[in-house]
């Protein structure tokens, strides 16, 4: 019976594998690498598990994308594995684990997730798993498997704090139950040390979360458009699949925690301006108890058409098409971009860089890009680089992206010396190259430099 899950799993991890060497690294993926030489409990934007990935990913093979991006290959395939076993479990017959396993697969957020390095990477398979034994235990399963889902949240934790609102509101959906909340306190205490890095720290993700909250982030929306966006990053002809099983679970007494759990985080998020995908550990669960309610209610023409035109999410997520043919595909997702051009971005900085001078850029990405690819000492004050490194004394400095009004401020001399030119839309497209004459050595002007975002 569970031959549909099998075989779609792996599949989806062959795709996966195949075009994960593609275009190039990601800028999260260039800063992870960074942070990976920097290991430490944490991070001003999140807990080690990802850097620590990196490192051990790169110590494999230190300049393979297919080997970086294992992990993430891995995860998806487990994801939809378990949405199979899930579709199973809940009754679905060969027909609807077969949905269930090939509509996780065609899942934007699934996808998106399985292609890059990042810390949803751990994040979405940790809360898949986490449901996958919540749901053994409401179905009767070993009271022990609370143990486990603590184990499974903690690790999760260390990769991505959201874990924490999963199983939290799961809690509260069953109040009755102390399993719930021996595994968050489990949780709780494998991810102390993150949480007392950032004590010691001042709460550097707060502010974070403030400025994505705020639309600071590439990648955020507008509260008005959350559940528009969740819908479209699921796939939008997967709407019936996932309603129906949110329906199901909310009509099913013994399984109603999970459909007010999902429906809770989607208004907790909207409240905080949370992006759409931090609810999407919860995704796979909804499809596989709607597949088979969907096979049983519309004709089989119908389920057959709905996921072959969800299918279209390959191209938007995947780097499928050649770099230079991906115009239409970057405005949908901008992930795509992040993925192109970084060597030649480099190029042009360090044919810039006045002879004895270091490289200031305004982000991780930019800096992790000349840490990959360049020669010249690069320096950020944005995130974990803030903390790293800062330049010597009162060198000069090539500053990339940097903004003008803060450059007044520091430097006692600008000149601007060109600007990057990038093949495809990207945030550096058009970046300002400017050299710097500091005003002061750079450990005093350093705290204006720094910023968290």
């Amino acid at each position: 019976m569970r031959r549909p899950a099998v075989v779609v799993a792996t599949i989806t991890g062959i795709v996966l594998l195949v075009l994960s060497g593609r275009y190039g690294y990601h800028r999260d993926e260039l800063y992870f690498l960074a942070a990976g030489r920097h290991l430490a409990w944490g991070y001003p934007d999140q807990p080690p598990l990802t850097p620590l990935l990196a490192r051990a990913m790169s110590g494999i093979a230190s300049h393979s994308l297919v080997v970086l991006r294992l992990p993430s290959t891995l995860s998806a395939a487990a994801v939809v594995l378990l949405a199979g076993l899930m579709a199973e479990r809940l009754g679905a017959q060969r027909s609807g684990q077969w949905v269930a396993s090939i509509a996780t697969a065609l899942c934007g957020l699934v996808l998106g997730v399985g292609h890059l390095l990042s810390t949803a990477t751990t994040a979405l398979l940790g809360e898949v798993l986490i449901t996958y034994l919540v749901l053994r235990l409401l179905q009767g399963g070993d009271r022990r498997l609370w143990l486990l889902v603590g184990v499974a949240g903690g690790l999760t934790f260390q990769a991505n704090v959201l874990v924490g609102f999963v199983l939290l509101a799961l809690a509260l959906a069953l109040p009755r139950r102390p399993g719930p909340w021996v595994a968050g306190a489990l949780t709780l205490a494998i991810g102390l040390p993150y949480l007392v890095w950032q004590a010691q720290h001042d709460w550097p993700q707060h502010e974070i979360a403030r400025n994505i909250a705020a639309g600071g982030s590439g990648s955020s929306v507008p509260r008005s458009l959350f559940l528009v966006m969740l819908v479209l990053q699921i796939g939008p002809w997967l709407l019936p699949i996932w309603w129906l099983g949110l329906r199901r679970l909310l009509r099913d007494r013994r399984l109603r925690c999970f459909g007010l759990a999902f429906v809770g985080l989607v208004v907790l998020f909207v409240a905080l301006g949370g992006k759409p995908y931090y609810v999407g550990g919860l995704v796979p669960l909804l499809l596989a108890a709607g597949a088979q309610p969907t096979v049983d209610r519309f004709p089989r023409a119908a389920v057959v058409a709905m996921l072959a035109l969800s299918s279209p999410a390959l191209l938007f997520t995947l780097p499928v098409l050649p770099a230079s043919q991906t115009g239409a595909v970057i405005p949908v997702n901008n992930d795509v971009g992040e993925t192109i051009g970084w060597p030649s971005f480099v190029r042009q900085v360090e044919a810039a860089v006045p002879p004895g001078a270091v490289v200031v850029t305004s982000n991780y990405g930019e800096a992790g890009a000349l840490d990959r690819y360049g020669s010249v000492p690069a320096f950020s004050g944005h995130n974990g680089y803030g903390l790293w490194r800062i330049p010597p004394g009162s060198t000069t400095a090539l500053t990339v992206g940097m903004d003008r009004r803060l450059l007044d401020r520091i430097c006692s001399h600008v000149q601007q010396v060109g600007h990057v030119q990038s093949a495809v839309d990207t945030d550096e497209d058009g970046a300002v190259l400017a050299t710097c004459t500091p005003r002061e050595p750079w450990s005093r002007l350093w705290p204006e430099v720094r910023h968290l975002g």
